[in-house]
């Protein structure tokens, strides 16, 4: 097995953003190698704690042994950051004084061929953040209809040719199923004109983009948490995001825009009517992105965004 390596993106603004007091709480709802919260757990006194929230069994294994000298007070949980009310009733947390989320890949998963994330190596279609679920990207691949996953591919990777994929994938599982990523990339290939492959970068990126979000329900889970993640923060505690596309991006905008100014009263009304009381306010009117000597370091830094939230 791979050693479980990611470079932790906007470590310093996320440790800033978190506002970190020794004895509060914290939660990391996306592990991963534990490089956030190795940071956050070494600013803790014993009077502080640290949930930390992973669904990949191998981003668990590392943590924890890279938490290892703080684990008096790390409490590691194996579970999908939209659980973090119940994983936080089961610890008997009723409010927290800081969450992050980092929503990208990490370097692991895209690096280890077998898992099937990455369209640079050949591998069975894989793509599964937790490998105790039953469907993966082979079943998306070779079972949608074709309109489903024109869907997926227009929606989710942002991909003008997504009709076209669609159609060709369908034609070519006809003839035989499309087991491996470099069976996949091939098709992709196929249906994008050359031109097109030669100055838009890696015609199969948007398309593995799509199957992965979709599988791994990825919008539709951080779109159904925002709000009660919101909820579990204290006065004063903060949330930070760290997202890497723009659909993960505008969903973060947009909620913490809601949860600041909630008020659904139309404009001609002269005083709120709709008794919606804000929730807090957005800290980052505008993301905090990575510094030139970041992105130079870490390719990887490049599209990622931070935006945070206080609440009230």
């Amino acid at each position: 097995m791979a050693e479980f390596s990611h470079v932790s993106v906007l470590l310093e603004p996320v440790i800033d953003n978190l506002n970190i007091r020794p004895d509060g709480t914290y939660v990391d709802g996306t592990l991963g190698g534990g490089g956030h919260s190795f940071q956050i757990a070494r600013r803790l006194t014993e009077g502080g704690r640290l949930i930390g929230i992973d669904r990949d069994a191998d981003a668990i294994r590392a943590a924890g042994e890279r938490l290892a000298p703080y684990q008096d007070r790390v409490t590691i949980v194996k579970a999908n950051y939209g659980e973090i009310r119940s994983v936080l009733d089961s610890q008997k947390i009723p409010r927290v004084d800081g969450i992050l989320l980092d929503l990208g890949v990490s370097s692991y998963q895209l690096d280890t061929a077998d898992r099937g994330f990455s369209y640079s190596a050949d591998a069975p279609l894989d793509m599964r953040m937790d490998q105790e679920e039953s469907l993966t990207a082979y079943d998306i691949v070779n079972g949608y209809e074709e309109p489903e996953l024109a869907r997926i591919i227009r929606d989710y990777g942002e991909d003008r040719f997504a009709a076209k994929i669609a159609a060709r994938i369908v034609s070519e599982r006809e003839k035989a199923p499309i087991r491996t990523t470099f069976d996949l990339v091939r098709v992709i290939q196929s249906a994008i004109p050359m031109k097109i492959q030669k100055t838009g970068g890696h015609p199969a990126k948007r398309t593995f983009q799509a199957i992965r979000i979709e599988l791994n329900r990825e919008l539709t889970v951080l779109e159904d948490v925002m709000d009660t993640m919101i909820e579990a923060l204290a006065p004063g505690g903060r949330l930070c995001v760290i997202t890497f596309h723009s659909l993960e991006d505008r969903i973060i905008k947009n909620k913490f825009r809601q949860a600041e100014n909630p008020c659904i009263c139309p404009p001609s009304f002269p005083v709120c009517v709709c008794g919606k009381k804000s929730l807090g306010r957005v800290v980052t009117r505008k993301p905090i992105l990575p510094s030139e000597e970041e992105m130079e370091a870490n390719s990887r830094a490049k599209s990622a965004k931070l935006r945070v939230f206080e609440r009230l």
